[in-house]
């Protein structure tokens, strides 16, 4: 596609974005009406929503639009997921440049759209606006199927903390990039486009997990959100945690310890859960903690010490630049 977003028009730009989407059974009425229809047959509706700003939670000379559609996506479904809910659909809010090329905001509904049908969910609309910054606003939405949702607040004492998914993987990612490289691939890749476990949210619920989120903000923090909402203190054993072997190559490179990044870093997505401990887990979820009764130690331990919690805060001193990830593109993206 040729020419600019301007040139294309705002009715233009509509129809070029629309006529990308790609339905499924849930969706009753699509884009192109007042509003989209989308069956709730539990009759309760699961919704989260979030914002992407160019320069904050991505760069243009790091990521394609595509990737950017992936990834705006994969944070509010993971989201969705983590409740123990199934993705249903997403509706876009996208503020624009007019000289931006018009190849951008269609490639960025492409990769919204793909992100979508890998988690089984659709595109049903949105808004277009002109604006001086690239603006990505996501609200997603998703069905508990008759399930009682999982929240951050049901932990008790006696738990396992387990997790599925990456982490660590995209700040280790974000490390490679911002001294120029991109590679090794697998990690770079990560962090444009992270991969949670949409499945093993609903499936977590299905075996009895008493809380869970997905790691958006640093599995440190985001287990903070746990053990506050519950009131209890967890403890993650280290040895437990795996470092692939390219990650501590990595670290060796830039002088950082890959413990930092696991712990830490965020965007990754895993989704992370406390599970009564006589529950039989599958395979892909990995024990990595315990929950235990509140103590005078911060709520969160590693071996039994306390551990720096340096998740990402918008509103803190590592929210004034685009920085490390903890749940969004250069800067973290996905809070629940």
């Amino acid at each position: 596609m040729k020419g600019t977003v301007g040139e294309l028009g705002e009715f233009g730009l509509i129809r070029e974005l629309t006529s990308r989407i790609t339905p499924t059974p849930a969706v009753r009425i699509g884009p192109g009406d007042d509003a989209a229809v989308v069956t709730a047959p539990d009759r309760r509706v699961v919704a989260s929503t979030d914002v992407l700003l160019e320069g904050r939670h991505f760069r243009r000379d790091w990521s394609t639009a595509y990737d950017v559609g992936r990834k705006a996506a994969a944070q509010n479904l993971a989201d969705i997921a983590a409740m123990g809910a199934v993705p249903t659909a997403i509706l876009l809010g996208l503020v624009v440049p007019a000289e931006l090329p018009a190849t951008w905001p269609t490639e960025l509904m492409d990769g919204l759209r793909d992100e979508c049908q890998v988690a089984g969910a659709a595109v049903v609309g949105g808004d277009v606006v002109r604006g001086d910054t690239i603006t990505v606003a996501i609200t997603a939405l998703g069905d508990l199927r008759n399930a009682e949702p999982v929240t951050r607040g049901g932990a008790q004492p006696g738990d396992v903390v387990a997790v599925t998914g990456w982490l660590g993987w995209s700040a280790a990612g974000h490390a490679v990039l911002t001294r120029g490289f991109r590679s090794p691939r697998a990690f770079v890749e990560a962090h444009r486009r992270p991969e949670p476990p949409y499945h093993a949210g609903p499936a977590a619920a299905g075996l009895g997990a008493t809380a869970m989120t997905d790691v958006s903000d640093g599995l440190v923090a985001d287990l903070g959100h746990i053990a506050e909402a519950s009131n209890v203190r967890i403890d993650l054993a280290s040895t437990k945690i795996d470092i692939p072997t390219q990650m501590s190559d990595i670290g060796t490179a830039v002088g950082v310890d890959p413990m930092q990044w696991v712990l830490n870093g965020g965007e990754d997505h895993a989704i992370v859960a406390t599970f009564p401990p006589d529950v039989k887990l599958p395979a892909r979820w990995k024990v990595i903690g315990e929950v235990l009764h509140p103590s005078a130690l911060p709520q969160v331990t590693v071996d039994g010490a306390p551990w720096a919690r340096a998740g990402w805060d918008h509103f803190g001193d590592n929210g004034d630049a685009e920085s490390p990830p903890r749940g969004g593109s250069a800067a973290p993206g996905g809070g629940r």
